[in-house]
């Protein structure tokens, strides 16, 4: 402000002192007085240009562009510049911010809906869109009761009570594709909402499954029990003969080992699922293991072999075996390999065949093979045999003996050792179950 001053000061002195001299001797305050008022309407009229000219550049030309300037308006014309570039600055970041927000929304596993006062969409994100139908481009500013038309929704959003969430089918639902999208209303602002949703069909479908297991076992279990108290009734009330005292223990043994057979498949389904995958550090030879399951196979076929009739052929085959290892869980893979001997000979009637191969591939994998000449499994019901109590004939499974866990520990263990479960039949003529490990389980043995 001084050396502004101090330059309208000067102005001043130079325009009376050109003023007097430009006159004769006789106006010398006249000539001073008129050099004094031009001077100043000269410097206001420069000062004001100045001034215009910073404030042009303010309107129209932005930051960039700022006129070169001294003094009190080169102050300001620098001032407004360092705040015009702090300014972008933080409107940069502000902008950069904004866009790791939307970025971060969209790339979240839940939908997001920006809804006005009116129900209108503002944004949404990639989830939202695939979760309810919506085209982002052309559905923008569209009412979301006109795009989401299921009545659980409508019903929901007129109530506006949005304490709890509604559910309804998504867009790619199907009766053999069941798809159901939670969705639920959070207000905010004024007048508007934020609508999430949130895909639940793997949580109602492991819901199902928990229903239906604790349902399968409280069955499973009940029966034998059932079986069990009917026969301890009768032996403390009647008068039994030896004879039919042996015969009712040996159905209560019956009873009892099948519900002890319950429990040791539960526990070990159980250890499957919460145990760690089996590592490559523990190497098994696989001749020793399939010596065991050989004799266990074995063992079961000469136990069931009817006192009348002929007897099944059961084969046992192998190649490849004694010039490898296994990398994996011995209990886990013979228990597997068990499960599918064991079915095999239970549901191949008297005179029938099953044939048991296990071979190394050139390839590097071991491939375990179990075929029979058993009843087959009709089409539709492949797709399910592994899933937990799952049975094609309920009645034929209880007479076998069978828990209906077998092949859902097989595909367990298969899958923790990177396998895969591969089940073909034909009704009538028999099935053929096999799983392969990967060459990166199997160790060839040095020569």
């Amino acid at each position: 402000m001084l050396s502004r001053f101090l330059t309208f000061v000067a102005s001043l002195l130079v325009g009376a002192f050109l003023g007097a001299i430009a006159l004769p001797e006789r106006l010398f305050w006249q000539g001073a007085c008129t050099g004094l008022l031009v001077s100043a309407l000269f410097w206001f009229c420069m000062d004001l240009i100045r001034g215009l000219s910073v404030l042009h550049w303010l309107q129209f030309e932005g930051a960039k562009d700022a006129p070169t300037q001294w003094g009190l308006w080169g102050r300001v014309t620098d001032r407004i510049r360092r705040l015009l570039r702090e300014r972008d600055r933080e409107n940069q970041a502000s902008a950069q911010r904004l866009q790791q927000f939307l970025s971060a929304i969209q790339a979240s596993p839940n939908g997001v809906l920006l809804l006005d006062a009116q129900d209108r969409i503002e944004w949404c994100n990639e989830m939202a869109a695939q979760h309810l139908g919506i085209e982002i481009a052309r559905d923008l500013a569209q009412l979301i009761g006109n795009l989401v038309r299921d009545p659980d929704f409508s019903a929901y959003l007129h109530r506006a009570q949005y304490e709890t969430e509604v559910v309804i089918a998504g867009r790619d639902h199907r009766p053999n594709h069941p798809v159901r999208i939670s969705l639920q209303m959070f207000p905010y602002g004024e007048g508007r909402r934020l609508l999430l949703t949130r895909d639940i069909t793997a949580i109602e479908q492991s819901e199902a499954m928990r229903r239906d297991f604790v349902a399968n076992v409280s069955h499973e279990i009940r029966t034998p029990l059932t079986v069990l108290a009917g026969f301890v009734e009768t032996l403390q009330n009647l008068p039994l003969s030896e004879p039919e005292r042996e015969k009712y223990l040996g159905l209560m043994s019956q009873q009892a080992q099948r519900m002890q057979t319950l429990v040791q498949d539960l526990l070990t389904l159980s250890r499957l699922e919460g145990s760690p995958l089996p590592t490559h550090q523990e190497w098994i030879p696989a001749l020793a293991m399939w010596h065991s399951c050989e004799a266990e196979g074995r063992a079961l076929s000469s136990l069931l072999k009817p006192p009348e009739g002929p007897a099944q052929d059961v084969v046992f085959e192998a190649s490849g075996l004694d010039a490898c290892e296994v990398a994996g869980s011995r209990t886990e893979l013979l228990s597997a390999m068990s499960n599918l001997v064991s079915n095999a000979i239970r549901y191949t009637p008297a005179g029938g065949r099953v044939h048991v191969s296990c071979q190394l591939q050139e390839s590097g994998q071991i491939v375990f093979a179990v075929e029979d000449s058993g009843p087959g499994i009709a089409p539709e019901h492949i797709s399910r045999i592994t899933e937990r109590f799952y049975r094609v004939d309920r009645s034929r499974s209880r007479e076998t003996g069978g828990t209906g866990l077998g092949l859902a520990i097989v595909k367990h263990v298969v899958q923790r050792h990177g396998g895969h479960l591969t089940i073909q039949s034909v009704v009538g003529q028999g099935s053929r179950f096999a799983f392969e490990l990967p060459a990166d389980r199997v160790h060839l043995l040095q020569p």
